[in-house]
């Protein structure tokens, strides 16, 4: 009982900051000013009396008067938005009709084409020296972050009652990101000056998400190396409307599901199965080490996830790690399809690729809420880790900031915002390689399952 209690009130708390701070990824209180009474009207069976009590003092504290709904405009950066096409090439806008389009779009910002002459090269050579160096000491205090954030979110999970169990859930789902993101920094040798130390450090930090270290640094490096370029980029790759033309009705709808639905924000769980464990992908010199990293998933699979259940049963392994490891993938997703996927970036053939407009033009910097880039390491920064991936995490805003001083009119930006994901959900299904542009899948004839996401999910930033 006493358990209980503590943990409705330390989830009274977070519910408040949650729906205080929510605005900083959605951008909501841009647009509405809600009273008490209409919290507490449209709220009452969302959320628990005493969360809902508590939240209606923090509003009363604020002193808006009683009955009044005052509707605010967005803080727009270019005026009102435009429907407009989107052009091959953005230099064939203004910088008014880009801003427009950005808007429209769900961006802050649409960058200039990079001109052809530009190499990654001329953009690393800008950046500051000490952005490359480590800090071994800040790369350790992240591990002991990450381990102190996930066990302090298992204990959550632990004391929670049923109904805030997904409140939980998302936060171990964060933390459980972070592990990934050191990994990651290792897979990159932005970890530690000892490679050695950084393939155990990544093997470890990977095991709890059954992914496979090695597999993942090869097929990774491939993308840095391959952004956006098609045909090769194994981190997101397009679909083409001839492939489509091979789906079966049963291959289609599943494709439409999953693909064209919010269901997209946890694709990387198919990423992870279908490019990671299949030795016959990996080189006979890469696969001692891809066995080594297999061997690694295989024993946490087989010998803490069996004690998990035997100690908390089916339930306890869902809860203390699916619900954390189905998190930690829709982070995985969110990030890659965000930082890789918009309407005016566009996947170009081998003979046309250019790395420096894949890596900066071409990769998104999004702002999330400040809980989710600290828990994440920053991994959100995403423009200078694909400029070079050797700049340590801590190093990314840094490098940004610098990016933004000497390219900043070439680059991409935005807020975590519901537009954007709207346009992902319903709009960039299918890529047109001559056109450079994507369609919905229901380009010929609107279908149900896209009509109601357009009618349902609001078109705001």
């Amino acid at each position: 009982m006493l358990r209980s209690l503590c943990a409705e009130r330390l989830f009274s708390w977070i519910a408040i900051i949650i729906l205080e701070r929510v605005s900083i990824g959605f951008k909501i209180p841009s647009y509405y000013l809600l009273t008490t009474e209409h919290l507490h009207l449209d709220m009452a069976m969302a959320i628990p009396s005493k969360i809902g009590s508590l939240w209606v003092q923090k509003l009363q504290q604020r002193r808006v008067p009683a009955g009044v709904l005052a509707v605010q405009r967005p803080n727009q950066v270019c005026g009102a938005a435009a429907v407009m096409s989107i052009p091959t090439s953005i230099n064939e806008l203004s910088d008014e009709e880009r801003c427009k389009l950005a808007q429209d779009l769900g961006y802050l910002k649409i960058g200039k084409e990079l001109p052809n002459d530009v190499s990654l090269n001329d953009i690393v050579r800008t950046l500051p020296k000490e952005v490359f160096e480590l800090d071994h000491g800040r790369a350790w205090r992240a591990v002991l972050t990450s381990l102190a954030a996930m066990s302090a979110s298992l204990y959550l999970i632990s004391i929670s009652p049923w109904y805030l169990l997904p409140f939980a859930w998302a936060v171990a789902g964060t933390a459980f990101t972070g592990f990934f993101v050191i990994g990651h920094d290792a897979g990159h040798r932005s970890f530690h000056a000892n490679n050695l130390v950084e393939d155990i450090v990544g093997t470890l930090m990977f095991a709890p998400l059954i992914y496979p270290f090695e597999p993942w640094r090869i097929k990774h490096n491939h993308h840095h190396a391959h952004t956006n370029k098609l045909e090769e980029d194994t981190a997101w790759v397009p679909i083409k409307e001839e492939a489509m033309a091979g789906w079966s009705p049963a291959a289609a709808a599943a494709f439409k599901f999953f693909l064209g639905t919010p269901l997209k924000l946890w694709a990387s769980v198919g990423h992870w199965a279908i490019w990671h464990f299949d030795l016959k992908k990996y080189t006979e010199k890469q696969k001692p080490r891809v066995l080594i990293s297999l061997a690694a998933v295989a024993s946490f699979t087989l010998i803490v996830l069996p004690v998990l259940t035997y100690f908390t049963g089916f339930w306890g392994l869902v809860k203390y790690w699916l619900m954390p490891w189905l998190g930690y993938h829709f982070w995985m997703s969110t990030f890659t399809v965000i930082h890789h996927t918009a309407p005016h970036i566009p996947f170009k053939p081998a003979s046309e690729w250019n790395a420096a407009k894949a890596q900066l033009s071409g990769t998104v910097h999004c702002d999330f809420p400040a809980w989710v880039e600290f828990l994440t390491h920053d991994i959100s920064v995403h423009v200078p880790h694909h400029v070079s991936s050797k700049i340590p995490w801590y190093n990314l805003r840094k490098a940004h900031a610098s990016l933004k001083e000497n390219w900043g009119e070439y680059m991409c930006e935005c807020t975590f915002n519901l537009r954007m994901l709207r346009n992902i959900f319903t709009e960039l299904h299918v890529y047109e390689p001559k056109t450079a542009l994507y369609k919905p899948f229901d380009w010929k004839e609107e279908e149900p399952l896209f009509a109601v996401q357009r009618a349902v999910i609001p078109n705001m930033m």
